[in-house]
């Protein structure tokens, strides 16, 4: 499938949904008197998803890559706030709210290294790059392959009767 949005992309929704329950962890009362730890992991978490929207509106792979890496880097920090959160005696009434939310960040992460790890395998530099020249190009490969396929689907047809009729 082809994203046109960021809104569209799985991992941009994990990412809102990991911020979103965050949220509502931090609001708990023990994070009172708890600013800088509250502030850190909120806006960590927040980090996952701006930071993959402002790369793919870049419009470069190099860009896009750098941007998914800070946002690794982002999902990292949630979850090793997670962890020193679930250590703290004083928050151990959100134990059993932990462990979904480092799974949560830790899926994050998976998926954006698949994704920068297919990125940089790619031929595609991005759409700033895409000239007419490049869209048709792609255009005529397109068409080629599928005429290509069409045509194995046919001989392969044309195998398959002459095989029940010798």
């Amino acid at each position: 499938m082809k994203y046109e949005r960021f809104e569209q992309l799985p991992v941009w929704n994990d990412a809102i949904a990991l911020a979103v329950q965050v949220y509502a962890l931090t609001a708990d009362e023990s994070f009172k008197g708890q600013g800088s730890l509250r502030d850190q992991i909120e806006r960590a978490s927040v980090s996952i998803s701006n930071n993959i929207a402002e790369g793919f509106e870049r419009g470069t792979t190099q860009e896009l890559l750098t941007f998914l890496y800070i946002a690794r880097g982002s999902a990292g920090e949630v979850r090793s706030m997670l962890l020193l959160i679930e250590r703290m005696p004083r928050f151990s009434n959100l134990k059993s709210q932990i462990p979904n939310l480092k799974k949560l960040a830790e899926s994050i992460a998976r998926q954006l290294r698949g994704w920068a790890d297919s990125l940089q395998n790619s031929e595609i530099k991005g759409q700033r790059y895409l000239t007419d020249k490049i869209r048709r190009e792609q255009q005529t490969k397109k068409e080629r392959d599928e005429f290509d396929a069409e045509l194995n689907r046919i001989i392969a047809a044309g195998k398959d009767q002459a095989s029940e009729h010798p």
